[in-house]
């Protein structure tokens, strides 16, 4: 419920104050992130934890805004790499230090310094079960 209840928060806030979902910053971070702002639509799809069809639906309503465009793959014609633009840029460096702002206030403000090291722990103790469970 935590979980759920956090993501859906940060979500209204990027919503309200930069017309973003959370999955829209999620793949301007990752983009942004990237050394030539640019990842395969399949990498991008990994690294967001998206179905490929989601992020395909995703990344066309960016494209409508001006934040991402299309790039054909040279080397194989039938991938595609999402890319960055400098409007996506400005927008991500416009949200970021919203987005910080409601995490610090919904989750690291939330617990004492300890409880924080706690949650880091346990949440790096799940990541290890799942990708060891999803390895079989």
């Amino acid at each position: 419920e935590a979980s759920n209840m956090l993501n859906h928060q940060l979500s209204v806030d990027l919503q309200r104050q930069h017309d973003l979902t959370l999955a829209d910053y999620e793949i301007l971070v990752q983009l942004s992130e990237h050394p030539e702002r640019r990842l395969r639509m399949s990498e991008l799809a990994d690294a967001t934890l998206a179905s490929r069809s989601r992020l395909t639906h995703q990344v066309d309503r960016l494209v409508k805004r001006g934040y991402v465009e299309r790039q054909e793959c040279e080397l194989d014609r039938r991938g595609s790499f999402a890319a960055l633009t400098d409007a996506g840029w400005k927008a991500i460096e416009a949200a970021a230090p919203d987005h910080v702002e409601s995490v610090r206030a919904y989750l690291v403000d939330a617990l004492g310094p300890a409880e924080f090291a706690a949650l880091g722990d346990a949440c790096a103790k799940i990541t290890r079960t799942v990708r060891d469970s999803s390895t079989d």
